[in-house]
């Protein structure tokens, strides 16, 4: 693998999200704005976070701060983001600038009434200027969250937002007490329960930072250095290519928190090296997908959900970490046992040696990039340092990527990693308030205390039935928007439903939510993450999506897996979750393994449509009932009791497939 080709591939990807989601230049003049925006917007977020004093005028409060942050990104987005997709190609409109320049105004105005609003509780009763100034917030939301984050969520937003002014008048389970436009707009607008809510806390005060990082990371040639350590490690194994992919994308998918940039970046070269042992282009695309979309479940970052989560439990971010640790290896465990099992049914080999980076070379040139991580996990973990760990993490990493000749940052490097963290961060801003509408609109009304006692009435009192409802729930919401939306709106209907209705553990339910909503990016017909990769791999999306779905199929039931014991996400003691851990991980090496129809350590699991549906059909069954978790009121068998379950199936199984085999051999020798 040559790096010249990488870095150059890297780039083009880095560059290919944009076409796809619209993003216009600026003209010459302006080019300069997104990279002073962030400029100014870290020089803020550090003097909040740290207390310096430098901006006690944007900053000095907290509800300021979020004005602030509002104020300075969502101009952007109408300067960025066109009102059309065709329009991309265009010069700015007059009226992109006027919006721009109007959300500015609008922003400016909060931000100095900002101890005004919280003093004297505008929320519920402000003059008549602030009124209007909340009016024309409330359309600018709605739509820089429809440049950003398409229809769907504009739609949804306005939708609700508009909720409480029909309350009393809607059927009965959706029933609540209305407000007049007035109240609506102030609670909306001067609240900290609407825009100002969760979602805009939870980015102002953790997740900026670790967008800087991530971009950081990529410019600095961290996916270059995962990619090469993981082609140094694997690469020469069987179908080492596709082992790679779930190393350097897990690693990768992790830091971005993006599916699709993840996909366009360490996809252009995992897919082409995939190809080059023998794998169907459908195939490599549909592991790389796979592979990136476990990247966002897996620690230490996971993308900016995991932060909301984190707000929305009231829990420090090391706690989510710890929580999704076994669920991502289980999930990764799948995957990695899917790509073997293939490999040694067809007969694929690695990559030669000679052709691949050496280790020792690998470390040498990139050694500071695992300091750097090793850094971020040990504050988030053991100091809990959530808010600032990515600033000293990024500060570090800048540092010593200063004595690498390679990846030398100078004036032109750090300009582009400020321009691209500006795209980033006004994206997320115009999502996350537009879903800010929703969330308070549930809160003024009061319907998101009722609404989970109005699924629990849906479900007729099951568990089992309310689990799948919201499994459906999370999965078609999160078809039509971003996995933090989608996130968002169960969390406040859905999960207090599981939680305090079926008694079910909070992290284990919130978790399932987020699982859930990722699987749009694996699962056609949408499957934006296949779609994707089939790009890359030339291949076709749906085939794509489906051998996608197939190599991910695990991440279908582990999030029932941890609901029905929370033992898999670290809650009980030691011992239950050595016991439930080992037998998740046994039940699903035998998943895997009947999905591609090879066992290691007993090889073909049969020959002949019959007689192979048999034994990979049994072999299933063995591998879901070890990976169950007993001894719940949902699954009324004990552990013992499944692995009686288990071997009942198994040993008949595999006495089977090596009958097969030596009938086989016995047939090729006549």
């Amino acid at each position: 693998m040559t790096t010249n080709a990488q870095g150059k591939a890297a780039d083009q990807a880095q560059q290919d999200p944009e076409k796809i989601i619209s993003i216009r230049q600026l003209p010459t003049l302006l080019a300069w704005l997104p990279a002073a925006v962030t400029s100014l917007l870290l020089l803020m977020t550090l003097d909040y976070l740290f207390n310096f004093g430098w901006f006690q005028f944007a900053s000095g409060l907290e509800n300021q701060f979020y004005y602030s942050v509002v104020a300075l990104l969502l101009p952007l987005v109408f300067l960025l983001w066109p009102a059309a997709p065709s329009l991309a190609t265009k010069s700015v409109p007059w009226y992109d600038y006027g919006l721009s320049l109007l959300m500015l105004v609008t922003g400016a105005y909060f931000v100095i009434h900002a101890e005004q609003i919280l003093v004297r509780g505008w929320a519920f009763g402000a003059p008549d200027i602030a009124v209007y100034f909340s009016y024309v917030f409330w359309i600018l939301v709605i739509e820089a969250a429809r440049r950003a984050g398409g229809w769907p969520i504009a739609i949804i937003a306005a939708t609700f937002s508009l909720y409480p002014l029909v309350a009393d008048v809607m059927p009965g389970p959706i029933q609540a007490f209305s407000s007049s436009l007035d109240e609506t707009a102030m609670y909306h607008f001067m609240s900290s329960e609407s825009v100002m809510g969760i979602p805009l806390q939870a980015f102002a005060g953790l997740v900026i930072g670790f967008l800087v990082f991530g971009v950081v990371l990529q410019k600095t040639g961290g996916g270059e250095f995962f990619i090469n350590l993981a082609f140094s490690l694997l690469g020469h194994v069987r179908g080492g290519p596709a082992k790679v992919s779930i190393f350097s994308s897990g690693l990768m998918g992790s830091m971005s928190g993006s599916v699709i940039s993840n996909v366009l970046t360490t996809g252009v070269m995992s897919i082409p090296a995939m190809r080059r042992i023998g794998m169907k282009r459908s195939f490599a695309g549909g592991v790389e997908a796979c592979a990136s979309t476990g990247g966002v479940l897996m620690p230490p970052v996971m993308g900016a959900t995991a932060f909301v989560m984190a707000m929305f439990l009231n829990v420090p971010y090391s706690a989510v970490v710890l929580a999704a640790i076994i669920p991502s290896v289980l999930y990764f465990l799948g995957l990695f046992i899917q790509i073997d099992a293939y490999s040694a049914r067809n007969g694929l080999k690695g990559l030669p040696q000679a052709e691949l980076p050496t280790l020792a070379k690998t470390l040498k040139d990139g050694w500071y990039f695992i300091f750097v991580f090793a850094l971020l996990v040990w504050m988030l973990l053991i100091m809990q340092r959530e808010a600032l760990a990515p600033f000293y993490a990024t500060a570090l990493l800048l540092v010593l990527n200063q004595f690498s000749k390679k990846h030398r940052w100078g004036f032109r490097e750090a300009y582009r990693a400020l321009t691209d963290s500006a795209k980033l961060f006004a994206e997320l801003t115009a999502i996350l308030v537009g879903v800010g509408l929703l969330v308070g609109a549930l809160s003024m009304t009061g319907l998101s205390g009722t609404i989970a006692n109005d699924f629990i009435f849906l479900a007729g009192g099951s568990v089992l039935l309310l689990l799948l409802m919201g499994a459906l729930t999370s999965f078609v919401l999160g078809i039509g928007m971003t996995v933090t939306a989608a996130y968002i709106f169960l969390a406040v209907a859905l999960a207090p439903a599981l939680t305090r209705g079926a008694g079910l553990d909070p992290m284990a339910v919130h978790l399932f939510i987020l699982y859930w909503g990722m699987l749009s990016f694996i699962t056609p017909p949408v499957a934006l993450g296949a779609f994707a990769a089939a790009t890359v791999a030339g291949s076709r999306p749906i085939e794509t999506g489906l051998q996608a779905m197939k190599l991910g199929s695990v991440i279908y039931f582990i999030p029932f897996l941890f609901v029905l014991n929370p033992a898999l996400i670290m809650q009980g003691s030691i011992g239950e979750i050595a016991i439930v851990f080992v037998q998740a991980v046994v039940g699903i090496i035998f998943f895997a393994s009947a999905m591609q129809g090879y066992l290691i350590g007993i090889g073909r699991l049969g020959h002949g449509f019959l007689q192979e549906t048999l034994v990979r059909g049994l072999i299933l069954i063995a591998g879901l009932a070890l990976a169950i978790p007993g001894g719940s009121d949902l699954i009324p068998v004990t552990h013992w009791q499944l692995l009686l379950i288990s071997a009942t199936c198994l040993l008949p199984a595999i006495g089977l497939a090596k009958w097969s085999q030596q009938k086989q051999l016995q047939a090729a020798a006549r």
